[in-house]
């Protein structure tokens, strides 16, 4: 059995890909915070391709850092293996394996910051980008401002030079910088986040202005903090993951990352310190990214947590069964045809109707394993609030959306109707939990909870259709609700 490491990269089969370059010869000129499977399978993907045609790539490699405590575990697992692992690219009935070495160290920061801090003092590191999930920017989720009370930007004001939280550290970098008189560098958000780029630079503002109103003036000046779209289905890893490259390859890898075979990064071109030429490896560079993060949030994310919802009250292991289950596709088209889609505006080079079938073939292609359950945990219902908003003040149905967001409310319980644990990893989960088993059917306890669902308890078009379908859910389940349904709004 060989165990992945620089050293083992000559002995590893010819059937998995390896680095034409010499991983040993990669240098960082990205930090990234958040190394999960998303970004081992994204942006490290790209510019691990850009290595392979170019030298001078080298010097664009990634350190990968995590705040959190579960990156505890990345970094453990990646550390031994010189920060190489496989990318296991899935299509229907093919896999390709590649040994990716974009990433030139880890680092697990979550107990304390200040050997990443100095990381990012180095004048080579021209860009920090970020993939931590909507949580990890502290920001309310009503508003998508600096929460002032989120408990890590409270430690962090009380100790501004050993940050723990993703926008502490940002500041804090970027304050050393100026002290030091060093230029700033480009914060690249990699989040599904609408407009994230300018959610990003608020908080970070909000947060420098709090510390030191000229630092944030000079953030503001000599920083950048770009839009992106980021798409590509990455399930988590499995021990199924790890025993089949084992069983194939005779490789041991303690981290694979599988994902589909389809990928997309559109990105403003807005960098302050220069930038890998990413473009020659597939990525679009746009003057606006708005369009197609919309198109994104509203037609893949949105469908993803309408089929997700109701896939794990039903019981279905993938999405992929998700998608076999006539009742759930004809919802997920229903739901993009109806309610998502119409408020999304053209977008440039795109054909919108060739992107949701798109979409569906995605979503039903079994060899990506990914999970309801994940998608659920991972999730935020604001997915789903935002398009829902929109059609509210058109004055327009939202009866599908509201099934995919009572379906929610019945996942918040922490329960499925088999009694079986659901687990949801929301800033607020806590709250949210409390709120749904004190509501039961009533949304009522839930609606109530300003930061995530602001006045939208106040609207009778939304609060009518949920709380049916929300009592449904609870007095007859999952499929007979969807079912019902369907046979209603003839779907």
């Amino acid at each position: 059995m060989i165990e992945l490491s620089r050293a083992t990269l000559r002995a590893v089969p010819p059937a998995v890909r390896t680095p034409s370059y010499d991983p040993a010869a990669v240098s960082a000129g990205i930090v990234h915070l958040g190394p999960g499977n998303f970004h081992r399978a994204h942006m490290a993907r790209y510019t691990h391709d850009l290595m392979e045609r170019r030298a001078d790539a080298l010097s664009w490699g990634i350190l990968g850092a995590g705040l959190m405590p579960p990156d505890r575990r990345i970094m453990d697992a990646l550390s031994p293996q010189d920060g190489l692992y496989t990318l296991l690219e899935r299509g229907q009935g093919e896999e390709r394996a590649t040994i990716i070495g974009s990433l030139a160290r880890v680092l697990f920061a979550g107990d304390s910051s200040a050997a990443l801090l100095d990381a990012m003092d180095a004048p080579e590191i021209r860009i920090v980008s970020l993939t931590v999930t909507e949580n990890g920017y502290c920001v309310d989720r009503a508003t998508k401002r600096l929460d002032p009370e989120n408990p890590l930007i409270r430690a962090d004001l009380a100790e501004p030079l050993a940050p723990r939280s993703v926008i502490g550290v940002i500041v804090e970098a970027l304050r050393r910088r100026r002290d030091a008189r060093a230029a700033a560098f480009t914060v690249l958000s990699c989040d599904n986040i609408q407009h994230n780029g300018q959610v990003l630079r608020d908080a970070v503002l909000a947060f420098a202005e709090m510390r030191d109103p000229s630092l944030a003036r000079w953030i503001a000046a000599e920083a950048a903090f770009p839009a992106t779209m980021v798409d590509r289905i990455t399930p988590g890893t499995t021990d199924e993951d790890r025993q089949d490259l084992e069983v194939r390859h005779g490789l041991r890898d303690r981290c694979p990352v599988p994902c589909e075979t389809f990928r997309q990064w559109v990105i403003e071109d807005n960098f302050v310190a220069g930038r890998p030429a990413w473009e020659e490896v597939g990525v679009q560079f746009v003057p606006d990214v708005a369009p197609y993060e919309f198109m994104k949030l509203r037609l893949l994310n949105a469908s993803h947590h309408t089929v997700a919802g109701l896939g794990r009250l039903i019981g279905h292991p993938y999405v992929s069964d998700c998608l076999a289950d006539g009742d759930l596709a004809a919802l997920m088209r229903a739901v993009m045809e109806r309610e998502t889609g119409p408020t999304v505006p053209p977008v440039p080079g795109v054909d919108l109707d060739k992107y949701k079938q798109t979409l569906i073939a995605r979503f039903a292609n079994p060899a990506i394993r990914d999970t309801p359950a994940r998608i659920v945990a991972d999730g935020s219902p604001t997915i789903l609030l935002d398009p829902l908003r929109d059609r509210l003040r058109n004055g327009e149905s939202v009866e599908l959306l509201s099934l995919a967001v009572a379906a929610w409310m019945r996942c918040a319980r922490g329960e499925d109707e088999a009694g079986q644990a659901i687990v949801l990893r929301h800033a607020l989960a806590p709250l949210l939990r409390q709120r749904a088993v004190e509501g039961g059917p009533d949304p009522g306890p839930l609606l109530s909870v300003e930061a995530v669902f602001g006045d939208l308890g106040m609207q009778p078009a939304f609060v009518e259709p949920l709380r049916r379908w929300l009592q449904s859910l609870y007095a007859v389940g999952a499929r007979r609700t969807l079912a019902a349904a369907r046979e209603q709004l003839r779907f």
